[in-house]
């Protein structure tokens, strides 16, 4: 009786939740949408209209006029895929280290990591940017992909350890018999092995690379190099916010990663989840 009554009471709860999810996520994004598609004039019109009542594709063709959109969208894919590719490689090595090695101190390794995930990106803004301009980085792509790599690695990292873990040694030591070396083991076995973790960390690298805002602004002034998220604040004017042509150049932002979630949607979800179960 307890158990059918907690079952009924659940699932109104489950409900409840999925759907202030559903519209905590989902709304805003619609939203800019059917904003992209609206007139300014439709946007001040009262009371507020939801869709557009005359969809316009204008708002698309200023959004690459008014400032040179494919500019930013090259420059912030360039630098989330070679961040990406940076942080995969690094945190690869890092996880199968933690997780086959017998290391002195490695629980003290993994909070250390634990604990440097927490920092708010502010925080470290000044230091960041003192190492940039020591290294004469700045006004460059490797200025970005550099503490893009060095902020996603301790999530990465942590992901794949839990998947390395669960790898039986045996599969390596017998490809090692067979020929291999230590690496060749590990990316032969051990990291095909775990795809669906290693898609999953390489997307949420990506994803983070590609909506950074402060780094971005900070470390590149050239305006060659400005990625997404800097080149869409300079739609706006001084006494004037054009919001169609800025949700346009928004929604051609999240058509990428949308289009990257949704092609690889499996094997995140598989990874998320047999990550979760094995940690």
């Amino acid at each position: 009786m307890r158990e059918n009554a907690s079952m009924l009471t659940g699932k109104p709860l489950r409900v409840i939740a999925a759907a202030v999810l559903l519209v905590n996520g989902l709304f805003p994004a619609l939203w800019i949408l059917f904003t992209s598609f609206k007139t300014e004039a439709e946007l001040t019109v009262k009371p507020i209209t939801w869709l557009p009542q005359a969809p316009t594709l204008a708002n698309y063709m200023r959004a690459f006029s008014d400032q040179p959109l494919h500019l930013f969208l090259f420059n912030s894919f360039m630098v989330a895929l070679l961040s990406t590719l940076l942080t995969l490689f690094v945190s690869v090595l890092a996880a199968y280290a933690l997780a086959r090695l017998n290391l002195r101190f490695r629980g003290l390794i993994l909070g250390a990591i634990i604990a440097v995930s927490t920092f708010p990106l502010v925080t470290l803004l000044v230091p960041l940017f003192e190492v940039m301009r020591a290294l004469n980085l700045l006004n460059s792509w490797t200025a970005l992909i550099l503490p893009y790599a060095v902020l996603s690695l301790p999530v990465c990292t942590l992901m794949l350890v839990s998947f390395f873990e669960t790898i039986p040694r045996d599969l390596e030591n017998a490809a090692m018999i067979d020929g291999c070396t230590r690496f060749g083991a590990l990316f032969r076995v051990v990291v095909p092995l775990s795809a669906p973790g290693v898609f999953t960390a390489g997307i949420l690298a990506f994803v983070n690379a590609w909506d950074e805002f402060l780094l971005a602004l900070s470390f590149n002034s050239s305006p060659a190099l400005r990625t997404l998220p800097v080149g869409i604040q300079l739609y706006q004017g001084e006494f004037a916010f054009p919001w169609p042509v800025i949700s346009a150049a928004l929604v051609v932002g999240i058509v990428p990663v949308a289009v990257l979630i949704v092609l690889f949607q499996e094997r995140v979800v598989s990874g998320l989840t047999t990550g979760a179960i094995k940690g």
